[in-house]
C-alpha cells in the first residue's frame, strides 16, 4: 500500500509467495518493458484492482436493475388492473 505524505512516497513492504511460472514470466516481462520488478507489479496489482473494482459495479448495478425491473412490473401489472377494472364499470 502506498501513501503520499507531501513530497515523500510511504512505501509497504510485503512478501507473497508466487507461483514459478508467474514468478518467471514476471522476470521475463518487467526485463522486455524495462521497469523494476516493483514498478511492473505495483503496475499490475493496480491493474487488477481497477478489474476487480469495475466487476463489483457491474454485479452492483446488475442486482439494482434487477430490483428496479421486478418493481416496474409490479407498478405495470398494478396499472392494467386499473385499467381493466375502468373499462369493466
Amino acid at each position: 500500500m502506498t501513501f503520499v505524505l507531501g513530497d515523500f512516497e510511504i512505501i509497504k513492504t510485503i512478501t507473497v509467495k508466487i507461483k514459478k511460472l508467474i514468478f518467471e514470466e514476471t522476470e521475463k516481462m518487467h526485463s522486455m518493458v524495462k521497469i523494476s520488478r516493483t514498478q511492473y507489479i505495483n503496475e499490475a496489482l493496480e491493474s487488477y484492482n481497477k478489474i476487480q473494482r469495475r466487476q463489483l459495479l457491474e454485479k452492483r448495478l446488475k442486482n439494482e436493475s434487477d430490483l428496479v425491473k421486478k418493481e416496474s412490473i409490479t407498478i405495470l401489472k398494478e396499472f392494467e388492473n386499473t385499467l381493466i377494472n375502468l373499462d369493466i364499470e
